[in-house]
């Protein structure tokens, strides 16, 4: 086989088999291991060196079919919690296949009016959804970070006017370091954005007044109180150990006094401004000048996608807007969401942002957020009740912190032995949980997003542990 032209007939077919395989994978995704126990076995058959004639169409999907039913880790099913993770609702994984099969070039109206038109609909349906001001515009990005760092670009700009230089012009060398100011909460995300942004990870500072990385709000109060120029302010909602959330309504005030700029990096606590029991968590958002969250996180569409909003929208297109003689003008009336993002080649995340906004509405999203907290709190009473485990901080929304802590084990000794029991648990395959380090202790932090996931799910995660956990301890 050669020229992919000469297999223009067996297009159907290929699209075809991938659907019926991805059936095949979606039918027991709700009881099948996380991972196979023969995975790494599979991705040792992947070794092929590079083919001079490849082995055609149908021969390519099915083999790659084949190896990934064994291979693949099923992260987008109801059981895994090892990171922050959602699936893909059915109408969003309808829409992402259409947006495979349509191949839009989301940069433009130029390039595809359908998906500038509909990326312009998403992201105000988001705005709606989170109870944002009117005057915040927004755009999809590929995750957190790319809109944290969308966010903070439009900081940056702002913080380098209030200096009386244009930096996207002319840079930052001129400038003082700018300061950014937080919460022992702040994400790797936001921190890597700072430094690609060129404002320094170094001038981040956290105000924390405990392990944990809780505000310390007096202390930001001061230093504010001490600066002599503006300042970019970055508050949390949920932070990814225990789901905790600083005081934005505080730190929003002290922004409005102080003249700072409020980014808050919402990546999944945003969504705790759909739930009425919670919604108090993420109260003042509405007051920032930037927010993020992601959109393969509890809006559960497909890998990958993000979305940020700036209430002054304006400096997206001032930061990001680039001029070629084959682009649009930049006051093009029409949406051309490549001039507010860094990206110029764009798929059109924004079918299945729409298709499940669409498809559930916000009373759909709601009722999921709800169900997510409920098991939660199922979990957390699991914990309770379990003598060899031990849950280590309050559950303020949809993750659970806690650690193994059997009896007779000395302190010292108990973070080797969940750190142990965390890669036992990931070897094991059935469910998914990683260890992370919370105020000082080796700890699982599983976090409940996925739209699948139901009480035996998590009930499963505890069962596991357990056996695994007796299991270690009856050969010492």
């Amino acid at each position: 086989m050669s020229d992919p032209l000469n297999e223009r007939d067996e297009l159907t077919e290929a699209l075809e088999i991938a659907a019926g395989e991805a059936q095949r994978y979606l039918r027991d995704i709700d009881t099948h291991p996380v991972l196979d126990r023969g995975a790494e076995e599979a991705l040792g058959h992947w070794a092929d060196p590079m083919p001079e004639d490849g082995d055609g169409t149908l021969a390519a999907v099915r083999e790659l079919a084949e190896r990934g039913q064994q291979a693949a880790t099923r992260s987008s099913g109801p059981r895994f919690f090892h990171f922050v993770m959602g699936g893909g609702t059915p109408a969003a994984l309808g829409a992402d296949w259409l947006a495979s099969a349509f191949d839009q070039v989301a940069f433009g109206w130029a390039s595809s009016p359908m998906a500038s038109r509909l990326e312009q609909v998403a992201v105000d349906w988001l705005r709606q959804l989170f109870e944002l001001p009117e005057e915040f515009g927004g755009v999809l990005t590929s995750g957190a970070t790319m809109g944290n760092f969308v966010a903070l670009a439009a900081a940056r700009n702002w913080w380098a006017e209030r200096q009386g230089v244009e930096a996207d012009e002319v840079g930052l060398s001129s400038l003082p370091a700018p300061l950014i100011l937080t919460s022992g909460y702040i994400h790797p995300s936001a921190v890597q954005a700072i430094g690609m942004l060129g404002m320094g990870q170094g001038n981040v500072e956290r105000f924390a007044r405990d392990a944990a990385g809780r505000l310390d709000a007096e202390a930001l109060e001061t230093r504010l109180r001490e600066l002599n120029g503006p300042a970019i302010v970055v508050a949390n909602a949920g932070e990814v150990n225990a789901g905790d959330f600083d005081p934005i309504e505080r730190m929003a005030d002290l922004a409005s006094e102080h003249g700072a700029w409020l980014h808050v990096d919402g990546a999944f606590g945003l969504f705790a401004r759909l739930a009425p029991a919670v919604s108090h968590l993420a109260a003042g958002v509405e007051r920032a000048d930037s927010v993020i969250a992601d959109g393969h996180k509890w809006l559960n569409v497909p890998y990958d996608c993000g979305f940020a909003f700036v209430r002054d929208s304006a400096r997206l297109s001032r930061t990001f807007n680039v001029g070629a003689p084959y682009l649009p003008s930049p006051d093009d009336p029409r949406p051309n969401p490549g001039f507010l993002a860094p990206e110029n080649s764009r798929r059109a995340r924004a079918l299945a942002v729409w298709a499940t906004l669409r498809a559930y509405g916000r009373t759909g999203y709601r009722e999921m957020v709800e169900r997510h907290i409920r098991l939660a709190a199922h979990l957390a009473q699991r914990v309770d009740r379990e003598p060899l485990l031990e849950r280590l901080a309050e559950v303020q929304l949809n993750i659970v912190c806690f650690r193994a802590r059997p009896e007779g084990i000395p302190e010292e000794e108990l973070d080797a032995l969940n750190r142990e029991l965390g890669e036992a648990l990931l070897r094991d395959g059935r469910v998914f949980a990683g260890t992370t380090t919370y105020e000082g202790k080796a700890a699982f932090r599983p976090a409940i997003v996925n739209w699948r996931t139901q009480p035996g799910d998590v009930d499963l995660l505890v069962d596991v542990l357990i056996e695994l956990l007796e299991d270690r301890l009856s050969r010492t």
